[in-house]
């Protein structure tokens, strides 16, 4: 636990820009293995991970940086899972009534729910990567979502992270930031809350 909180203290926007810098010879490298490194450690600051890459590299640049990191990760732990199926003791959690019912819930829905998750960056995406993973869902499907829903989520951010100076001189613009995210993560808490009435159902 101190080790997480040590992390969570160090990956601060101001210290995260500071090691970009310093570590500018390496180029987008650095940036692009923080945000893959956060697919297997959710507890790592996604949001400010994609805000300093945005601030250090510029809106696009930073915004692929941080895009293909995420999705690099994420395919990592969606196979990594699929590996996992082979495991007896995985098998048999994968048998049991709830668990059975949401993997169907999703196999019939595929891309739908998985890439309005992962719009959002307070969903947790090593859970649905790893689910996905363990499901039966065609990779295509997963890759497709996971493109897709990622690209809003992150470009998002990497806007907001782009422009930060802007939001902090401009308190309206920070209140319209935290008013989206707040909104997002509510709405996420609400679809992440009918995919579990449907799967008892």
């Amino acid at each position: 636990m101190d080790m997480i909180n040590f992390l969570k203290d160090l990956l601060t926007m101001d210290n995260l820009l500071e090691g970009l810098q310093d570590y500018k010879s390496f180029g987008p490298l650095p940036g692009f293995l923080l945000v893959v490194l956060e697919a297997f450690l959710p507890f790592l600051p996604l949001i400010v991970i994609v805000m300093a890459n945005a601030a250090a590299f510029g809106l696009w640049l930073g915004f692929l940086i941080s895009w293909s990191g995420t999705v690099v990760g994420a395919v990592i732990v969606y196979f990594l899972a699929t590996k996992l199926k082979r495991n007896k003791w995985v098998q048999r959690q994968l048998e049991k009534e709830k668990i059975r019912k949401t993997m169907s819930w999703i196999e019939r829905h595929g891309f739908g729910p998985i890439f309005f998750l992962l719009c959002f960056p307070f969903t947790p995406s090593f859970l649905i990567n790893m689910v996905a993973g363990l499901s039966r869902i065609k990779f295509y499907q997963f890759f497709l979502a996971l493109l897709a829903g990622k690209m809003v989520m992150i470009f998002t951010i990497s806007y907001i992270g782009y422009d930060i100076i802007s939001f902090i001189r401009a308190p309206i613009k920070t209140v319209i930031a935290l008013t989206i995210m707040l909104v997002l993560w509510y709405i996420g808490k609400k679809v992440e809350l009918r995919l579990q009435l449907s799967a008892d159902k």
